[in-house]
């Protein structure tokens, strides 16, 4: 059922984007009167699940989800319509039009997106504001993946700042160390304060990893709700217990407890619990999968939140900034695109999908549009030929030196970015494919 929530959020929000991107080449090509023959949701090679006329305009649905397209007259794209820019150019052709009005038209599924995201940013601050979990709140410490481990770090460990800043947020620590080259890390270890050089080959560690999370609080295992019928609602389990040990072993800490509890899958044992105070022993039977069934109290829940509210004029700033941010932070992770390591981590529709939570909940579902639409902008005005940001490069080149691209370079360029970006498909959808066969 998770996957079937992640795939409908996913194809949901890529929808709305794809319209909206669209639109604004849309918008701009009847601005400025040059016609539009094809409005289309996904492409429609051989057939079409709808479609209708209006206007000049065939608006329409097809079965091929790869994003979606608007062919304006006298334009070269991805149609290749190459008997259409044989004839003459007319007057309400994409051609015929001033190359500052072109480069608009181009530009126009770029700012779209831009806008979209500030504006969903606005409201989701609005509606719900923003929350956190300060990192001073780390009152159990933070817990570190194993290649952590390697270069001195140790879980209970707190990250007070990092090449002397001050650290707000447990996310910055990532960013700092794979984006911003990281160098320091200050460490309070129990009473005393600790400088932990960052190694510059620990990027690569990072990434050759495919470590997906490197840092977060550490967290006893506290039970906020039993399931019915299961070990934990059979062995007495509570809300609010506290599980410190399974058998003989102690497990002070979420890291601790399940991979021990997974070490009694389909066994009979004593689980210890701290109920308000009081040490008690319960008997279990662990299921085969290692599983007792309880939901774990959450971080939020343990160490609690900063919350900061917005009014709908205060929001509005606060979606520019944290849009222009969000924008700025994809910016610089894409270059590690260009190593070796990096290129490993790209991901298609499966990585894409796996943003999504797995049950549906609308702040989640809005947040990531916003994010995806940040992508889609940036991807989109990547200087390639078949994508935007390609005929603004040709655009911009004929502004400046007067002279305009021939057809014919123009037709070529464009097939060679359509196999480039085919080639980059397939490239990060079968990493997908290979991650997923690696988990069996």
């Amino acid at each position: 059922m998770d996957v079937v929530v992640k795939i409908v959020q996913l194809i949901l929000s890529l929808s709305i984007l794809v319209i909206l991107h669209e639109f604004g080449h849309f918008f701009f090509a009847r601005l400025f009167k040059v016609r539009v023959e094809k409005f289309y949701l996904f492409f429609d090679p051989w057939f079409s699940i709808f479609k209708f006329k209006k206007g000049d305009t065939e608006y329409g649905m097809g079965w091929l989800p790869l994003g979606g397209y608007v062919k304006i007259a006298g334009m070269i794209d991805e149609s290749m319509d190459k008997e259409q820019m044989a004839q003459p150019p007319k007057p309400y052709e994409f051609r015929s039009k001033p190359a500052w009005q072109r480069l608009l038209i181009m530009v126009g599924g770029v700012v779209m997106n831009f806008i979209t995201a500030i504006v969903i940013f606005w409201l989701i601050l609005f509606k719900w504001g923003d929350s956190y979990i300060p990192a001073e709140n780390a009152r159990y410490g933070l817990m570190f993946h194993p290649v952590a481990h390697e270069i001195g770090l140790q879980d209970g460990d707190h990250i007070l700042a990092i090449d002397g800043k001050k650290i707000e947020n447990i996310s910055e620590i990532v960013e700092a160390i794979l984006i911003d080259d990281a160098a320091d890390l200050l460490v309070l270890r129990g009473d005393s304060q600790l400088h932990i050089p960052v190694p510059m080959s620990f990027k690569t560690t990072i990434l050759s990893n495919e470590v997906r999370q490197l840092v977060y609080f550490q967290l006893p295992t506290i039970v906020d709700s039993v399931m019915p019928a299961s070990a934990a609602s059979e062995a007495g389990l509570q809300k609010n217990d506290v599980i410190v040990a399974i058998d003989t072993v102690s497990t002070p800490y979420l890291q601790h407890f399940s991979p021990t509890l997974a070490n009694y899958a389909g066994k009979s044992t004593d689980i210890t619990v701290n109920r308000g105070g009081t040490l008690i022993q319960l008997p279990v039977k662990i299921d085969n999968s290692g599983k007792l069934g309880f939901y774990l109290t959450g971080a939020d829940k343990i160490l609690g939140t900063e919350q900061i509210n917005y009014t709908l004029a205060q929001a509005f700033p606060a979606g520019i900034n944290r849009g222009v941010n969000t924008l700025t932070s994809y910016v610089k992770q894409f270059k590690l695109v260009f190593t070796k390591e990096g290129a490993k981590q790209l991901g298609g529709f499966g990585t894409i999908g796996n943003l999504f939570p797995g049950t549906w909940n609308w702040q989640s579902f809005w947040y990531m549009t916003a994010f995806l639409s940040i992508i889609l902008a940036f991807m989109n005005i990547l200087p390639i030929p078949a994508l935007d940001g390609g005929h603004v490069i040709f655009l911009l080149y004929e502004i400046v030196t007067r002279r305009k691209p021939s057809e014919k370079f123009m037709e070529h360029a464009q097939v060679t970015g359509m196999l480039l970006l085919l080639g980059l498909l397939i490239f990060a959808n079968g990493n997908d494919l290979i991650r997923w066969l690696g988990k069996f």
